[in-house]
């Protein structure tokens, strides 16, 4: 059934949400994450091979963990959003979005009339008919968070005009992409990239629009919550993993070569 997006509520309310990515496809890690105190979970479809089954299951999980599942699209077709929506995601968000006429697209898929065109039926989300949709449509169209991600100087030159779109909730922040968009692959820190990354974060508190940061440096995590970011993406559970075994075993190692 549909519940409040504790995501929104969060932001609503003036706290900073943290989330993490899911590029581990388990349930028992959407749960982990959950009990672990995040604020929502990105379940990335695009990079990580999800199917409908496993999509459901994967929302089922965050759902028993109290977190907020938001999806990672793989596209922009109004099938793609509308498959992770019936699965019972919370928010959607598309990669490489470059202009308005893509970001209203997103926007009409997502959500239902009149804001949008998006397919209905009854499913999880309306108890498979125990809500009736005439009370259905309207509170999913509140609960629905809506994003795109801004990945290339394309984006970049418009995001005015994309931040401007009606029913367009947040952008997520894309350093990574945008750093080989503009030549330097991998270096977060060039000029180029981080004035892309400012004029995207400022184009969103001009107009409204939630801004989704990624720290990746000391100090940077801080740094977004005075600029006014409204969440924060702590990386991948996957990488989490490995630097958390990683420092785990090499600790071990450590103390008995001191002994």
């Amino acid at each position: 059934m549909l519940t409040e997006n504790r995501l929104k509520k969060a932001i609503n309310d003036g706290k900073l949400a943290l989330g993490m990515v899911n590029a581990l496809p388990l349930p028992v890690m959407v749960e982990m994450v959950g009990y672990a105190g995040y604020d929502f979970i990105v379940i990335d479809q695009s990079r990580v091979g999800v199917g409908p089954e496993g999509l459901e299951n994967l929302i089922r999980a965050a759902e028993c963990a109290n977190i907020t599942p938001l999806v990672r699209v793989p596209s922009s077709a109004p099938e793609v959003i509308l498959r992770a929506l019936d699965a019972g995601a919370q928010g959607i968000f598309v990669p490489r979005v470059r202009s308005r006429e893509e970001a209203q697209a997103v926007v009409r898929a997502a959500r239902f009339h009149p804001h949008g065109a998006r397919g209905l039926s009854d499913g999880r989300l309306n108890g498979f008919g125990r809500m009736a949709l005439s009370e259905f449509v309207p509170r999913a169209n509140r609960q629905l968070l809506v994003g795109v991600s801004i990945e290339d100087r394309d984006g970049v030159d418009a995001v005015d005009s994309i931040v401007t779109v009606d029913g367009l909730d947040l952008v997520m922040d894309e350093a990574v992409s945008l750093s080989h968009a503009y030549g330097v692959p991998g270096r977060l820190d060039h000029p180029d990239v981080q004035a892309a990354i400012r004029k995207v974060a400022s184009a969103c508190q001009r107009n409204g629009v939630w801004y989704c940061a990624t720290p990746r440096l000391p100090g940077e995590a801080e740094r977004w919550f005075r600029e006014g970011a409204a969440a924060l993406l702590l990386g991948d559970d996957r990488n989490v993993a490995f630097r958390a075994l990683q420092a785990h075993v090499g600790n071990v190692r450590l103390e008995l070569t001191n002994e």
